[in-house]
């Protein structure tokens, strides 16, 4: 099940938890300033939604001196140009706030749509290893929930910064040109407020990172808990499971009660702020009133704005909290978007692309490396391979294959079989030594190239969700139908997929999940057929179906392989006899190779392993089929 303790994410939480990130923010803003527009009516709509709070007090200031005009001198009040005035200011602030939840929501949306799609295309750039250590669930949680809350935080939060900053300048203002000294006092929290927020800051922050850590954990559990149930089911793993699963939830379970508590003591503290300001407004201002120094206009006006001072305030401790969250997720999702190919073209390779992209009067198969697109041999000059430099998984292997060749490749398991076709169709690249293509590096070639000549039959084949005929025409998207089923034909598919009531057209399931192991094994070798490859790798592609079905395949195969340069590995060594070489690795090494004939007469560990399964089907075709007694 999920490894909680060795899984890292490469992250190191207590580092990240003392500084808020402001180049990462400012990569994440980069997503909004896609939409100048939107964010200049949101900015609009929340300016003058600010301004419009600011003038309210004005207002009621204005009505308040004009009344006691009145009663004192007898003027008029003139309280229809008041009236008006809030009128307006009602009007605009009603258009302003439907026009900023209209404006901060379509952002919203943008976002999200933006950052997944950059997320989901840099995925597909990303090499083998990178899916080595990070689960499906870890890349899940990136693309799902941590890009729904950063595009809630980028666009609401951009919304109440404008909004809170334009309300406490202008309710300033205000208070200073009123009295200058009642403001100072009141403005005389703001010092210790801001060390109340210092304090909280890394406290917030890194109980969020532990929230989402371990929220992109349990998503992995949950993935790899659904999709082994059979396994979890036969050996009883139910108990097991469940208390690795538990352990996930308790430790996410505590990070979140840490972290809302945080939040809970954070927000309460910074109204105790607002209202101590408002207390020593009233106190001092009254004060000041007895004493015939302020109008009691005055200090009506700012006790309104000392309360409506610290509302922006408490928004923004509010995103505050919120914000601390939102880091978290942007760091994961940004290292994944930002993630760059551990194989990749170089610069060098690049720019004859983008040479090659510009002649248009040049064949489209010529490749982008400066030679023809036909493969004519391949050789391997001493690649060693390890993902561990203390654990070699190849070691000095020296191989070359020439076009129109099927080279076997057989071995105890753990040998290096699968590592060996995975560095020479470059999902990994040799840590040691070359691989030569007609006689250039293929680092020196370019990747899409190299593996757009390559198809491959898995032991583990996979089928999308669609139809049977679309997962073939998987292998090259421009075929016809009539090429999908002769595909099909020469795979031996075609017989299974016609006995379906809907044919070609039916649903293969999720994951291939209406389909039997062998029947996907089949579909997969006809995509692979269908792609008319140079490079035909096959990776245990007979072990799911059965004897006369493998007897189609083999068929099927002859045609197939003809003028290609084919890699095969088999356990089942019947399979392979008519291989033009039969190379045996183990611990990373070739031990043997040549022909079956040559390897039987030589006696060595091919010859064990070729007898010793002979026998062990001669046994089980004697239990299959018992003799009767005499």
């Amino acid at each position: 099940m999920y490894d909680d303790e060795n899984y890292d994410d490469g992250f190191d939480e207590e580092a990240l938890a003392a500084r808020i990130n402001l180049d990462l923010w400012k990569k994440l803003f980069a997503y909004a300033r896609r939409y100048p527009t939107e964010l200049k009516w949101l900015a609009t709509c929340a300016f003058f939604t600010a301004l419009m709070e600011v003038a309210y007090p004005l207002l009621t200031k204005g009505v308040v001196d004009a009344v006691d005009g009145h009663l004192k001198h007898g003027t008029d009040p003139q309280l229809w140009v008041w009236g008006l005035g809030y009128l307006v200011c009602t009007i605009i602030i009603c258009f302003s706030i439907g026009g900023f939840i209209w404006m901060a929501g379509k952002i919203r949306t943008h976002i999200s749509h933006d950052i997944r799609e950059d997320g989901f295309h840099n995925l597909q750039r990303l090499s083998f290893s990178f899916y080595d250590y990070r689960p499906v669930g870890w890349l899940m949680a990136r693309m799902t929930s941590d890009s729904e809350r950063l595009s809630n935080i980028l666009a609401w939060g951009f919304l109440d910064l404008v909004w809170g900053f334009t309300m406490m300048i202008g309710i300033a203002i205000a208070m200073f040109v009123m009295d200058w000294k009642l403001a100072l006092v009141v403005f005389s929290i703001l010092p210790f407020l801001a060390w109340i927020s210092a304090r909280f800051q890394r406290r917030i922050l890194k109980s969020a990172r532990m929230v989402r850590a371990t929220n992109s954990r349990i998503t992995g559990s949950f993935n790899e808990a659904i999709m082994g149930v059979l396994t979890s089911k036969s050996f009883v793993r139910e108990d097991a499971n469940q208390q690795e699963f538990s352990t996930l939830t308790n430790k996410m379970h505590g990070a979140s009660v840490t972290n809302l508590r945080h939040a809970a003591v954070y927000l309460p503290l910074v109204i105790t702020m607002a209202s101590l300001a408002t207390g020593l407004a009233l106190a001092v201002g009254g004060m000041d009133m007895i004493a015939g120094t302020m109008a009691v206009s005055t200090l009506i006006a700012f006790m309104a704005y000392t309360r409506h001072f610290f509302d922006p305030i408490e928004q923004l401790g509010h995103w505050f909290a919120e914000m601390q969250m939102a880091q978290a997720s942007a760091e994961r999702i940004l290292s994944l978007i930002e993630a760059e190919p551990a194989i990749k073209d170089s610069p060098e390779v690049e720019a004859a692309m983008a040479i090659q992209a510009q002649r248009q009067d040049e064949s489209r198969q010529f490749a982008a490396d400066g030679g023809a697109a036909a493969i004519h041999d391949i050789e391997l000059a001493n690649v060693s391979f390890a993902y561990d430099p203390a654990k070699p998984v190849l070691d000095n292997i020296n191989l070359k294959v020439q076009r129109g060749e099927t080279i076997a490749i057989v071995g105890p398991t753990g040998g290096g079989k699968s590592t060996l076709v995975n560095v020479i169709c470059r999902f990994y690249e040799p840590t040691g030594g070359q691989l030569l293509i007609d006689g250039l590096d293929y680092r020196n070639r370019s990747l899409h190239w190299l593996q757009s000549n390559i198809g491959m039959v898995l032991q583990n084949a996979h089928v999308f969700s669609g139809s049977i005929m679309e997962n073939i025409r998987y292998g090259r998207l421009d075929a016809s139908d009539a090429e999908v089923i002769e595909a099909a034909k020469i795979a031996g598919a075609h017989d299974f997929i016609t006995a379906f009531p809907q044919g070609y057209a039916s649903d293969a399931g999720e994951s291939g999940s209406r389909l039997s192991a062998g029947q996907k094994q089949l579909v997969s070798f006809a995509r692979a057929v269908l792609a008319d490859p140079q490079i035909l790798v096959m990776d245990e592609a007979t072990s799911s179906v059965d004897t006369e079905t493998e007897q189609r395949i083999q068929e099927g195969m002859q045609r197939v392989l003809a003028g290609r340069i084919a890699f095969v590995i088999a356990h089942r060594l019947s399979t392979i006899r008519g291989a033009h070489r039969i190379i045996v690795i183990e611990e990373g090494r070739i031990k043997e190779q040549g022909s079956h004939a040559e390897l039987m007469a030589a006696r060595g560990h091919y010859f064990d392993l070729y007898r010793q399964q002979s026998l062990q089907e001669a046994s089980r075709d004697l239990l299959d089929d018992p003799q009767p007694a005499s």
